[in-house]
């Protein structure tokens, strides 16, 4: 089974593109989603996360307060760090195991995970092809302000947060 990876910067339509090839039912998974799980209540990262960046990075029903620990780690590259250090082992462990069961059922020729952070993580060696979409950075800051509701300067610094598409 060939595994794919799906990248591109934050604004630029992968998961419009994976939407696409989820319809032609090719298996797809979003790793945006599975980071997600990863901090919920429960799993152990929740914890960690608590220890290191503290209680005011989580609301009052004990879920991380998503915004303000965007704030945090997009205007500060050491918590950035702190936090992928945390997160993206246990991400990318969720992804092999993804791939592996979609190999297990031996019907599938293909599948296709969106990785936003594919290069930066060094991860694009892991895969048998890497698709890449990309759009103007006008064109995606204005697209991270309307989806997210960010100020402009929240948008460009989560775009300063990854690599440029060119080197994607």
């Amino acid at each position: 089974m060939k595994r794919i990876a799906l990248t591109g910067g934050i604004g630029t339509g992968k998961t419009h593109v994976l939407r696409m090839i989820r319809r032609n039912g090719i298996p797809t998974l979003d790793a945006d989603q599975v980071s997600r799980s990863v901090v919920d209540v429960g799993h152990p990262a929740h914890h960690t996360l608590r220890q290191c960046f503290g209680d005011d990075y989580f609301l009052p029903n004990q879920q991380v307060n998503r915004p303000a620990l965007a704030k945090l780690v997009f205007g500060n590259q050491a918590a950035r760090a702190q936090l992928e250090s945390i997160v993206h082992p246990l991400i990318r462990r969720l992804i092999d195991d993804w791939f592996a069961r979609c190999a297990d059922t031996n019907r599938n020729t293909v599948a296709i995970a969106e990785i936003p952070l594919l290069y930066e993580t060094n991860r694009a060696e892991v895969f048998d092809n890497v698709i890449v979409v990309s759009c103007a950075p006008k064109m995606q800051v204005a697209r991270i302000i309307k989806r997210d509701k960010l100020s402009t300067v929240d948008a460009q610094n989560r775009l300063a947060a990854q690599l440029p598409i060119a080197q994607k």
